[in-house]
């Protein structure tokens, strides 16, 4: 619910508050973001009157805003969005340099309007965004004028009110100044006047991505970000305030959540005064944007929550914004279908009999689909050469890729192949026909990644070509799945094409984003999974076009619990792709058993990697029975409550919980990290059941009450060995 009156605006969701206005100077003061608060009509002065700040000192090497408003100095107040030059010296919202070399902007509010409802990819949006396919959301759009120029700058806001979120983009417009440069753009800022926080942030490296990090906020500035062209490995686009004291369960926490997929910037600042500062929008470095009299620029959206009730709150209501009102498409709430994927199997020595052998076999395990991974294209047998050129090579294949998928259709068996379209290698059809396609600087030597090098996804004719070579491959059959990779980052980005070098990577993601919609566009049932090395673009700017992400190359068990731990603060399971891979672990070397493998998996899209040729007859069965099981769950694992129950950074077990919304159904999950000498007992305590009423253990047949199973938990056996895991199903007694 949106209240505006008198130049304030109060934004509700179910159970919060935000709330800023018009300060006499014309910049906007933010007031309150928290717990939900009653706001009186008429709404004024008076009826927000709590959340005004009292000035009642100046510093005296502080700048007033000018000497008509000599009472206000700008960097002792809570703003909706800064800019340099009229006093406020912290991080600021957006840095311009304008035509004559200065740097001062001054945005005041010039008017405002709401909106009802937001469809899904509005007709003008190039950039991935929230929507409502109710049509029930509310929207607010805020336009600020600058003081110094013709530019405007408009904030937008959509709430979402049953998720707790709030939405935040802005867009800067240039109306009639001849040349201007956007260097700073960030999507969301929020001003704290008092408290003491930590903030939260997920870092990691290749195979070892977003592991939880705590920091106590002090003064000066806490900053994560990507300069490597995608949301990156290091770090995620995601970061949460957390009040001293908060818990996964009590206190008081702000999440911000980056819905881009390129670099980004995150913020967190402490000034002189013990205001807080979180900011989250785009990497500045590198970033030098122009625009002329008439253009635009949209800076991409951030997801906005707060949660009184501890991390798991917020976690649960990114977790049902980005599932509900970000993912998009057939499979948008869907099961997934159970796949195997060939890389673990054959890697790049294979031929069509190989793959539709693996299918047979597929298809006795009870597996869905079969995934062709790399090297079914153009010359590519290693990872020197073939990208660029998606052109089926038959020979290896041995035939055609649409007789190959008619076979293996025959079987009940689905297909899906493995892409890395914005990529291309030097020993390459189409980079010996078009080398300037390739982001490179002239004259010098390339740098490299994985033997490769980017295509200049900035210019529309690469796009186009690469799309009609995909399209023209998708058209051959009936393929159900695409694994979209990208296995770099981007360094010494140049386009031959550019005006300006500055604006290249975003025009990049610019024209990636309009690939992938065209392709989802003309194939509407393809389920397409996204990768980056494994997690390195794992965004909720990809989640708008593919509802799930391969979550690491990492797919060993005990390595995986803890990195879909850091992933499930932000992040739904449904977006989480994990398969059950061989032992030993291709990453780790790490041996676990069939059934501890299976249970981490089922914590995101199932699947397997690896050769059901080099399976016992015991294994065989165990899998046909994993799978039934999986699928028994899978409603409950990609729709239900997420509950982390452990931190398996700290604790000898590693343990989640997946309830029902309408707390019936209750699927527990362990697996014991640590093993020692005269073990003592793990209970897990569980969460989220309905006080009063009685579970059942389907296992076992016991009856719980609800209290005594989260209030004390249910212990785990002492056995001997490694990484034993555990799967406890209840039912609540009718």
């Amino acid at each position: 619910m949106i209240q505006t009156a008198n130049d304030i605006f109060v934004l509700h969701t179910a159970h919060t508050t935000y709330a800023f206005r018009k300060l006499p100077t014309g910049q906007l003061e933010h007031l309150y973001y928290g717990r939900k608060i009653h706001v009186c009509e008429p709404l004024d002065e008076n009826a927000v009157a709590p959340l005004i700040e009292k000035n009642t000192f100046q510093p005296g090497n502080s700048c007033v805003y000018d000497r008509e408003h000599d009472a206000y100095t700008l960097e002792d107040l809570c703003l909706e969005m800064s800019a340099y030059g009229k006093g406020d010296i912290r991080e600021p919202f957006v840095e311009l340099i304008y035509e004559d070399g200065s740097f001062s902007s001054d945005f005041v509010y010039e008017s405002s309007v709401r909106f009802e409802g937001r469809e899904a990819r509005d007709a003008e949006d190039a950039l991935p965004a929230s929507y409502d396919e109710k049509n029930q959301v509310e929207h607010l759009c805020v336009t600020l004028k600058d003081n110094n120029s013709a530019l405007k700058l408009e904030l937008h806001y959509y709430i979402y009110e049953d998720c707790d979120v709030i939405t935040r983009s802005a867009k800067v417009i240039n109306t009639e100044e001849d040349k201007i440069r956007l260097t700073k753009a960030q999507a969301a800022c929020i001003d704290f006047l008092h408290g003491e926080f930590d903030v939260i942030s997920f870092y990691g490296r290749h195979a070892m991505e977003r592991n939880m990090q705590r920091t106590s906020v002090g003064h000066g500035a806490f900053v994560i970000g990507s300069r490597r062209g995608t949301s990156s490995h290091q770090y995620n686009p995601m970061l949460i305030l957390a009040e001293k004291e908060t818990t996964e369960d009590a206190g008081t926490c702000y999440g911000m959540s980056f819905v881009y997929s390129g670099g980004f910037k995150a913020e967190v600042e402490k000034d002189q005064f013990g205001q807080t500062r979180m900011q989250m929008g785009l990497q500045e470095e590198q970033f030098s944007y122009p625009l002329k009299k008439g253009e635009e620029f949209v800076i991409p959206e951030v997801i906005l929550t707060c949660s009184n009730q501890g991390l798991e709150k917020l976690s649960q209501n990114l977790q049902r914004c980005i599932r509900k009102n970000l993912c998009r498409g057939k499979y948008k709430e869907k099961v997934r279908p159970v796949l195997i994927n060939s890389w673990e199997a054959c890697y790049f020595d294979f031929t069509g009999e190989d793959i539709y052998h693996l299918a047979e076999q597929a298809k006795d395990l009870g597996i869905d689909m079969v995934v062709l991974d790399d090297g079914w294209f153009g010359s590519r047998n290693d990872d020197n050469s073939g990208l660029g050129d998606w052109k089926v090579n038959e020979e290896k294949l041995q035939g055609s890729l649409g007789d190959l998928i008619s076979r293996i259709n025959a079987l009940g068996v689905k297909f899906g192949l493995w892409f890395e379209p914005e990529m291309v290698n030097e020993d390459s059809d189409l980079y010996r026909e078009h080398p300037d396609w390739a982001i490179q600087i002239p004259g010098r030597k390339p740098v490299k990644g994985r033997n490769q090098l980017l295509l200049d996804f900035s210019r529309k004719e690469v796009v186009d070509a690469v799309y009609e070579q995909m399209c023209q491959v998708l058209d051959q059959g009936n393929i159900e799945y695409v694994k979209w990779d990208m296995n770099r980052s981007m360094a010494e980005v140049y386009s031959m094409t550019a005006e300006e070098q500055g604006s290249v990577q975003y025009d990049y993601m610019l024209g990636l984003y309009d690939f992938l919609e065209r392709i989802i566009s003309h194939y509407p049932d393809l389920l397409i999974e996204g990768c980056s090395g494994g997690g390195g673009r794992f965004d909720a700017g990809m989640l708008y076009y593919t509802p799930q992400i391969w979550c690491s190359d990492n797919t060993d068990a005990v390595d995986r619990v803890r990195i879909q731990y850091g992933t499930s603060f932000g992040y739904p399971v449904s977006a989480v792709g994990s398969h059950v891979s061989a032992v030993p672990n291709h990453q780790t070397g790490r041996k676990t058993s069939l059934h501890t493998r299976g249970v981490c998996a089922m914590a995101g899209t199932f699947g397997y990697e690896l050769d059901p040729a080099k399976m016992t007859d015991e294994e065989r069965r165990e899998i046909r029975e994993q799978i039934v099981e999986y699928k028994k769950y899978a409603q409950l694992v990609q729709n239900g409550l997420y509950y982390r129950l452990s931190n398996p950074f700290a604790e000898e077990i590693g343990a989640w919980e997946f309830v029902s919304e309408d707390g019936k159904e209750v699927l527990v999950n362990v697996v014991m990290l640590e093993i020692h000498g005269n073990m003592t007992v793990n209970y897990v305590k569980m969460k989220g059941l309905c006080a009063g009423q009685f579970y059942k253990d389907s296992n076992t047949g016991k009856i719980y009450p609800a209290e005594a199973l989260m209030e004390v938990g249910i212990p785990m056996p002492l056995e001997f060995g490694e990484y034993k895991a555990y799967q406890i199903y209840l039912e609540m007694v009718e």
